[in-house]
């Protein structure tokens, strides 16, 4: 991925075929522009046309409804860190603070779209999106458990949430082809394993890949910490699987029969009785 905002390469084509490994996987991701939201995109011209009266709060406020963008910033800022600057930036306003307003619309011009990107491939746009609202779903869910637990991380908490399968984003985008070979894998049989059919049509795990992505571009310790499923065991790691899975099982309505095993993990998390916790979650799913 080039982390700067130059225009998409000339000719540039989606890639159709698997790469063999996932040290390639990591380079073709690496090299290539990553496209925002159209509305993200709007946003952003329309506060650089007013830039007096923005702050980093508005950007980050902004930018927080995008998990593509907010990729982008965090992996700007991680590139681009002073070598004063001992402490990881975990989140866009903190980015965006440490930037300053200016040099941050210098650093980022106008936005290339996951709209434009996908304009000729309807199928991939409509799964991207699908990928994207879970997303907001779960980073929704998982922020409410992270406060009610009272977990001073719970801005990273809905960050880790929002970001979880971002590289199934790029997957999307960049490989539409691959994408829709394994959905359509899974929708023919649904017992299929995700990690199996990922190797079998990628040669890698989108897990192993992502954790590999999040590695190349020095994303905060913390944040990486907290997105790796394996460590389930630790409460905020717990609260962004938790909310990832309840996501994921609703994505269609509350009658998935995973969802009363989901309600019954959520309520020992959060201390809570089954009861008051299905109420809770319901009320979030707007």
């Amino acid at each position: 991925m080039s982390i700067e905002t130059a225009p998409r390469p000339a000719g540039h084509q989606p890639l159709s075929h698997a790469l063999p490994d996932l040290a390639a996987w990591v380079q073709h991701f690496r090299d290539r522009e990553i496209p925002v939201l159209a509305n993200t995109s709007d946003a952003l011209e329309a506060m650089r046309a007013n830039e007096d009266d923005v702050d980093a709060n508005l950007i980050g406020e902004m930018v927080a409804d995008d998990p593509l963008m907010t990729l982008k910033v965090l992996a700007y800022a991680a590139t681009h860190r002073p070598a004063r600057l001992v402490t990881d930036v975990e989140t866009v306003t903190a980015a965006v603070v440490l930037m300053g307003i200016s040099p941050f619309f210098g650093a980022f011009g106008l936005q290339p779209t996951i709209e434009d990107a996908l304009a000729e491939r309807p199928e991939a746009l409509a799964g991207l999106n699908d990928v994207l609202r879970r997303a907001h779903r779960a980073s929704r869910f998982a922020l409410a458990f992270a406060i009610h637990r009272q977990d001073h991380d719970a801005a990273l908490i809905h960050e880790a949430a929002l970001l979880h399968d971002f590289a199934e984003m790029l997957l999307w985008v960049h490989a539409p082809d691959l994408a829709l070979t394994i959905q359509r894998a899974q929708a023919a049989d649904p017992t299929l394993r995700s990690n199996a059919i990922q190797h079998r049509t990628l040669n890698v795990e989108l897990f192993d890949l992502q954790q590999a992505l999040m590695k190349a571009w020095t994303l905060p310790d913390l944040l990486i910490r907290i997105s790796d499923d394996r460590h389930a065991e630790h409460p905020t790691v717990q609260n962004v699987v938790l909310a990832i899975r309840l996501a994921r099982h609703t994505a269609h309505g509350w009658d998935n029969a995973a969802i009363p095993d989901d309600v019954t993990d959520i309520a020992q998390l959060l201390n809570m009785s089954t009861a008051a916790t299905q109420a809770m979650l319901q009320n979030l799913d707007y």
